[in-house]
């Protein structure tokens, strides 16, 4: 069979599928469990993800694996959505919460500030698509609960 110009079947090329959701990786981390047969090494992933019509989502998983544990975290994130809102690229009003020790302020900023914020609420905005905002963490430095303490903060509005 010889191919013809007018064949517009694309079989030759890869095409990949459109992601549902934008993703970020937050950290990957060895995990070590020591047990009466040895040190168990595994791999946390922390991801949070946007589905792009204010819904942000934050999912962490381990696995022996780190592929594994990246797909299984963003599976987990699936099932926590919570909705955000976004007002000229920036939030209405100060916000304030609290995800056990970690406490995080959010400030709306004026247009061209971009983003000032520590990494985990950084990562939290940035895939959530606020453009000004001004973010402050106290208490805790933990990863996930900062994260989960500005996903708690943007989804607080009255």
């Amino acid at each position: 069979m010889a191919f013809s110009g007018k064949d517009n079947r694309k079989w030759w090329k890869f095409q990949k599928p459109k992601k549902e959701f934008k993703e970020e990786l937050l950290a990957i981390d060895r995990v070590t469990r020591v047990t009466s047969w040895g040190r168990q090494l595994r791999f946390r992933a922390v991801m949070v993800i946007w589905d792009g019509k204010g819904r942000v989502a934050l999912g962490t998983w381990k696995s022996w694996e780190v592929v594994d544990a990246i797909a299984k975290s963003i599976a987990d994130a699936k099932k926590n959505l919570t909705n955000v809102r976004i007002e000229k690229g920036t939030v209405p009003y100060n916000l304030e919460a609290k995800y056990k020790a970690a406490k995080i302020m959010v400030h709306p900023a004026s247009e061209g500030t971009w983003i000032i914020a520590g990494w985990a609420a950084r990562k939290v905005l940035m895939v959530a698509w606020y453009k000004d905002i001004l973010a402050k963490r106290y208490g805790s430095s933990n990863l996930i609960n900062n994260a989960r303490a500005t996903i708690k903060a943007l989804s607080s509005f009255k």
